[in-house]
């Protein structure tokens, strides 16, 4: 990593991943009352497990650890994206390629960073 990256906050995927957070919470508070502790509440927590997860890995001794969590937190953004397209299907939301290529954005900012965390192990 980057020598003026002190911390999991100066790090552009968990900053998008916080972004994605709020943006989501704003999103499910509009779903009808009976998906307001189902679907909505799982895609909160799957949000909520990207910025956490990054944070986590990165507070861990080691690349190998910091490289775990941040599969977690790619694993997280996956049910989210499932939970989005369930969303839609359900008509609890539009299609909206906006949240799409947010999520696909912080893919591709996690694997780089994956990437280039691999390319620093021994």
């Amino acid at each position: 990593m980057e020598s003026n990256i002190q911390s999991h906050k100066d790090l552009k995927v968990w900053q998008e991943a916080m972004e994605l957070v709020i943006d989501i919470y704003r999103l499910v508070k509009d779903f009808p009352d009976y998906e307001k502790y189902i679907l909505a509440n799982q895609m909160r927590r799957s949000s909520i497990s990207i910025p956490s997860n990054i944070a986590e890995g990165f507070a861990r001794q080691g690349t190998k650890e910091l490289i775990h969590y941040l599969y977690i937190a790619l694993g997280s953004l996956s049910e989210l994206e499932t939970q989005l397209e369930i969303a839609i299907r359900l008509k609890y939301t539009e299609t909206s390629d906006e949240y799409f290529n947010r999520i696909k954005f912080i893919r591709i900012l996690l694997s780089k960073l994956i990437h280039s965390m691999k390319s620093k192990q021994p």
